[in-house]
């Protein structure tokens, strides 16, 4: 075979090659040059969790509760490391440390969120506190909700809402308390029901047993207007599009998926809509509400309507299921502890006797407030914080963290943390009352770490496990089991 007659193909193949292998080469240097740059202190890259190509970690995460995989990793990878999410790469954080100081002293670098497809569309683009920037938007709506709502004056002046919360939850117990003590007993209609009314009570200064909706033209009984309103987008919010993890291919339509979404958002803004014109023509009758709606149009900072209506909604959906979950997991847990049951009920009885309850008397409860934060942090309601979005390079634990990362953190993960919590998988109200040892009750970390929860949360709780418990104990002689969600 002649020499020429080889060679001559393989320089023509060969220039190809050589050509892609330089462009290869090229891509790769000025990729390490721009990491190097990113990086000046060469610190340390995070611990990853190994992954397959393309797709990364999400088959790992195929199921809803994604918080118990990520503590898992944390045994064999530590506290804090990176996963793939398809085209995307995310740092979780399993460590109270590391949360704290992801949350305040990095937090300039990781103000931002990063919400899901479904998250955009139902939180109007961030158009509520919880989800929202740290802007000026978000200091304007945290303040209009801590004047109105959750600060001292706010629980003062809706105080007899509570009230009438607490009187209505004992006198329906009595008639849904069972013949026997191994009766079981659901309590979730019950907690849901009272909550609502109290939200509705806050927000428009009224109860609804029915709604006329005029952009939808029906009229809705309050079940059914629950359901759009609390139930519909809590189940939204966990939808996943499968365009989040792939966003180069967001042209790629997912119709199916959409149409959901968005008629969740219509039939929610309908409602709204329908519940300020209520509100509106009772004002016009002279009914004076003091409601948060009023001091929204009175005295707070003026909102677009978008942003007045997921204003109204917050409180709605945050008061309505934060609070029921909670309380529902405390009855679980007390039903099978019989022996905590009898020092809570114990306690009850010695600060109240046969008084009336008073949210005057939690305070002389210490066993009650460390049943509420032992379920927050046993059975946190929100199990991992919403995506933030690490918009520049920053440091964190010791790794370089680069921007355009995802940062998630495992509330789940971090009250689990065997340095931090003894035996934690067990729940155990008696760690919040350790002698000589000032107790840090803001260590679950509960909605970001912050306390802003504890004054709204903490007396709604409270007043529900504190009734139940009462009135179960002395009519029936124990509560053996209550139906929880799994």
């Amino acid at each position: 075979m002649d020499v020429q007659s080889v060679a001559a193909p393989a320089i023509a193949y060969g220039g190809p090659a050589v050509a892609v292998a330089g462009g290869l080469s090229f891509l790769f240097l000025k990729t390490y040059l721009s990491q190097q740059r990113a990086n000046p202190n060469r610190l340390p890259s995070l611990p990853v969790v190994p992954g397959v190509p393309l797709l990364g970690n999400l088959l790992e995460l195929k199921e809803k509760k994604p918080y118990k995989t990520f503590t898992k990793w944390a045994e064999t990878y530590g506290p804090i490391y990176s996963i793939k999410t398809g085209a995307t790469s995310m740092v979780v954080v399993n460590s109270n440390d590391l949360a704290k100081e992801a949350m305040v002293t990095k937090f300039d670098s990781i103000s931002t969120r990063k919400l899901s497809k479904a998250l955009r569309i139902l939180t109007a683009d961030k158009t509520m506190v919880a989800m929202s920037d740290y802007d000026d938007y978000h200091k304007t709506v945290k303040r209009n909700i801590l004047t109105s709502i959750l600060g001292p004056a706010a629980r003062k002046k809706h105080r007899a809402h509570r009230d009438t919360m607490a009187e209505n939850l004992s006198s329906q117990l009595h008639a849904l308390a069972p013949r026997s003590s191994h009766e079981p007993i659901n309590l979730r209609k019950l907690f849901q029901s009272e909550l609502f009314t109290l939200a509705l009570k806050q927000v428009f200064g009224k109860d609804i047993d029915s709604l006329y909706v005029d952009d939808l033209g029906v009229t809705m009984p309050r079940e059914e207007v629950f359901q759009v309103l609390v139930l519909d987008p809590m189940m939204g919010a966990i939808e996943v599009d499968w365009r989040d993890f792939f966003p180069y291919l967001k042209w790629i339509p997912n119709t199916g998926f959409e149409n959901k979404i968005e008629q969740m958002y219509i039939r929610r803004e309908a409602v709204m809509k329908a519940l300020i014109q209520e509100h509106t023509k009772r004002i016009h009758s002279g009914e004076n509400l003091n409601s948060y709606l009023d001091y929204l149009l009175s005295e707070a900072q003026p909102l677009t309507e978008k942003q007045l209506l997921m204003s109204l909604w917050e409180p709605i959906i945050e008061t309505a299921d934060t609070t029921m979950v909670t309380t529902e997991w405390a009855m679980y847990e007390l039903a099978r502890n019989p022996k905590r049951q009898d020092r809570l009920y114990e306690e009850i009885r010695n600060v109240c006797g046969s008084e009336k309850i008073t949210e005057e008397k939690l305070c002389k409860m210490p066993y009650l407030s460390a049943v509420f934060h032992e379920t927050l942090r046993r059975h946190s309601p929100v199990s991992i914080i919403p995506l933030r979005y690490v918009h520049e390079n920053t440091v964190l634990g010791g790794y370089h963290v680069p921007a355009g990362t995802e940062l998630a953190i495992n509330i789940y993960g971090c009250n689990m943390e065997k340095e931090i919590w003894e035996n934690p998988e067990e729940w155990n109200p008696e760690r919040f009352l350790a002698e000589n040892e000032p107790i840090d009750l803001q260590r679950t970390m509960a909605f970001g770490g912050g306390n802003e929860c504890v004054p709204g949360l903490c007396k709604r709780c409270c007043l529900l496990v504190w009734a139940s418990v009462e009135w179960f104990r002395s009519s029936s002689g124990g509560l053996m089991m209550i139906l929880v969600k799994t």
